[in-house]
């Protein structure tokens, strides 16, 4: 039987499907890219905000018309949507044969059999340990990168989100179950490895009794293959000296940390459940800084929280003016059902949330535009993503660019590359957030 599996959200859920994904070739399952030819379609859903909540609907109702219209005899739904409306995803959308919650994804193969025996399965584990990922994992990042999930769940409870919710409290995986699923990853013909959990910095606390990130840094450090190892996800108030140090020590550990921070605002921040502070963040930057001189940090905010202000926005912008951080994202605040801030009073209007977040923008741009102008005739390495045959150039990544979320690097070469080579190049020019760079013999 042919299966076709789509995930949605984040790189968090994309390690669990790729682990069902290996689950289900064990079990002998075809699988394909072409949903009309499929006997089963598997969808991994998302519903953090939301955008990605309608964007996971309208999926499985797409894929619904397959068993209504096509081939399809067994439509399973998995993950975050599945997990926070269990109660309702079956009974609004009654083609749905199998639903699985956020931790059940181990039970994937016996959940088609029974939905294409018949149907109505439901497996909600309860929101603790963890699924037993039995399989090898069917890389779908390309083969030279893959996503290291290190802990599942969080405890941190920020009023604005539904994670600890839809996925339990926070729970290490065992640095040995780790260090054994890098070495697969590497033999297998992986470069990168990225680590991402809802908050990589508190790794270890619940198994170890204290935080193990750099514990875990220095035995991933060790693994032959491995060329860069990324760190995303990590909370500015648990950036402490010892994860500097290990970032310093472990030479394949890129100088990059991503670090949501949210607000800059103190009562901002208060009100969203964040446990930090102005300027406990200003001091966690500069020293990172002063003691990783070429660091590259990134960050994500939320324009128009409950309760914000014209001044309190205003305060932002002059931090980020400040602070000048090398990637940055921004969102408009969402409210989600269930959590403390939906409730709060003081909402904003969403023509207003849309204007603080375009003017938080274009600040950035400015800044990161300057950025990359200021690495002319500078010399790094770029990971090979592919070629543009009518530009005539290879596209890459710098240890500065995470995958799919930062800029690229647009390489001349006249010796033929392939994806997944790392290159020398020296940097001649850039484009916006993008760079040019010629090849280095």
């Amino acid at each position: 039987m042919k299966l076709f599996f789509v995930s949605l959200g984040c790189d968090k859920n994309l390690v669990d499907s790729e682990f069902m994904l290996g689950m289900l070739q064990d079990a002998g399952v075809e699988i394909t890219d072409d949903e009309t030819e499929a006997d089963a379609i598997v969808i991994n859903t998302c519903c953090f905000i939301n955008d990605a909540k309608e964007e996971s609907i309208q999926t499985i109702l797409e894929m619904a018309r397959y068993k209504t219209e096509g081939n399809c005899k067994a439509l399973l739904v998995t993950g975050c949507l599945a997990q926070r409306y269990q109660k309702e995803i079956r009974q609004e959308i009654p083609e749905i044969d199998a639903v699985l919650g956020t931790n059940s994804c181990d039970d994937i193969v016996h959940a088609l059999q029974c939905a294409l025996h018949g149907g109505g399965y439901e497996n909600f584990s309860a929101l603790k340990g963890l699924p037993r990922m039995r399989a090898k994992r069917r890389i779908t990042t390309g083969g030279h990168y893959a996503f290291l999930k290190i802990a599942e769940g969080c405890s941190k409870h920020c009023t604005y989100c539904v994670i600890p919710s839809v996925r339990g409290e926070y729970r290490s995986i065992p640095l040995e179950e780790l260090s054994a699923q890098a070495k697969e990853l590497a033999e297998a013909g992986v470069k990168e490895l990225i680590l991402v959990a809802q908050e990589t910095t508190l790794y270890g606390m619940d198994l170890y009794g204290e935080k193990s990130l750099p514990r875990l840094l220095d035995a991933l450090n060790e693994i032959p293959g491995l060329y860069w190892i990324r760190i995303l996800y990590c909370y500015p108030e648990e950036i402490d000296d010892a994860l500097i140090a290990a970032i310093k020590r472990n030479k394949k550990v890129c100088h990059y940390l991503d670090m949501p921070i949210q607000h800059a605002n103190d009562t901002i921040l208060r009100r969203m459940g964040r446990r930090t502070d102005q300027e406990s963040i200003r001091n966690v930057i500069q020293k990172l800084r002063r003691e990783i001189p070429d660091i590259c940090l990134r960050t994500t905010l939320i324009c128009g929280f409950p309760g914000e202000t014209q001044e309190q926005h205003e305060e932002l912008m002059a931090f980020i003016n400040e602070m000048e951080f090398d990637r940055l994202g921004v969102f408009t605040y969402s409210p989600e059902e269930g959590t403390p801030a939906a409730e709060f009073p003081d909402q904003i209007d969403e023509e207003t949330k849309l204007d603080w977040k375009d003017e938080a923008m274009e600040l950035e741009q400015e800044i990161i535009f300057d950025k990359t102008a200021d690495l002319k005739g500078t010399k790094t390495v770029a990971f090979v993503e592919g070629y543009l045959p009518e530009e005539h150039v290879y596209v890459g990544r710098t240890y500065r660019d995470a995958p799919d979320i930062d800029g690229y690097v647009f390489i001349t070469s006249d010796t033929e590359l392939m994806t997944g080579d790392l290159a020398n190049v020296r940097i001649t020019g850039s484009v916006d957030y993008d760079l040019t760079a010629e090849l280095l013999f």
